[in-house]
């Protein structure tokens, strides 16, 4: 007799990234390392690899709500992580659904840019993710170049990252991890919450591989919330998963190559 297995789950909504570094792939390679069951509901089509995104094709809006209906109405999610959201029109639709279905455990990676440069999110959609997404995040992980186009503000020290932070908890009323990988002098990470500021500190790994780093920290986080843990134990956990994934220096490809999603399987 098979023995019953039960697994929490999560669900992706991002896009999808040919080479598997970021995107659909690099969530659900997070999420089976983190011990969940991953399910995707998929935005756009992409043509990319670790030296940059050649072609993007969205989903259409009815065939995203039908993906984001088929997975609420079987497989209830326990926690939900949303990446590449591309335009206004698909963003309407996943916070429709996410109301429709009073989903819980909302990650939100605010994704404009990909690594290697190429637009995510459509310049016309950024005030739709600020009006109809950000209010129903749990969290949102904007690194720094997305914390100061969503608080209108430049971002250059501590000082500017807890200002921003406190702007976004205060504007859209949900907690914010603002990320400091972008910064030059350390890796430092702040969580703003009800509680306050919480900086979590971090130095740069070198290895110039991190194609894909912001959709595997989101996912990690998504993860450890669906598992029942709190808020700040999540993130910490989440953020020590990556931290293995970039030391394991995996090196594939001709740029800015992925992460070892496996590293502590």
């Amino acid at each position: 007799m098979v023995k019953k297995c039960e697994l929490k789950t999560v669900l992706t909504i991002a896009g999808s990234d040919s080479s598997g570094g970021a995107g659909i792939q690099a969530d659900l390679k997070t999420m089976l390392a983190s011990g969940v069951y991953g399910m995707s509901a998929i935005t756009a089509l992409t043509a990319q690899n670790t030296t940059g995104v050649t072609a993007v094709v969205r989903t259409a809006p009815e065939m995203l709500a039908a993906q984001l209906d088929s997975i609420f109405t079987d497989i209830f999610p326990d926690a939900v992580k949303t990446g590449m959201v591309f335009d206004s029109e698909l963003i309407e639709v996943i916070a429709a659904k996410i109301k429709h279905y009073q989903a819980k455990n909302i990650v939100v990676d605010p994704v404009m840019v990909a690594t290697s440069g190429a637009r995510l999110l459509n310049k016309d959609a950024i005030s739709a993710l600020q009006k109809e997404l950000l209010p129903l995040a749990t969290v949102i992980t904007p690194n720094l170049m997305e914390a100061e186009v969503l608080a209108a503000m430049e971002i250059k020290s501590h000082e500017d990252m807890l200002q921003a932070a406190q702007k976004l908890y205060e504007t859209y009323g949900c907690n914010v991890l603002c990320k400091g990988g972008h910064r030059h002098l350390d890796a430092d990470d702040l969580l703003y919450t009800a509680d306050g500021p919480l900086w979590l500190k971090g130095e740069h790994i070198a290895n110039p591989n991190t194609h894909g780093t912001g959709c595997t920290l989101s996912s990690a986080i998504a993860s450890n919330l669906a598992k029942g843990q709190d808020l700040t134990t999540a993130v910490k956990n989440a953020k020590a998963y990556i931290t293995g994934a970039l030391q394991a220096g995996l090196n594939l490809g001709h740029g800015a190559g992925p992460l070892h999603h496996g590293w502590a399987i």
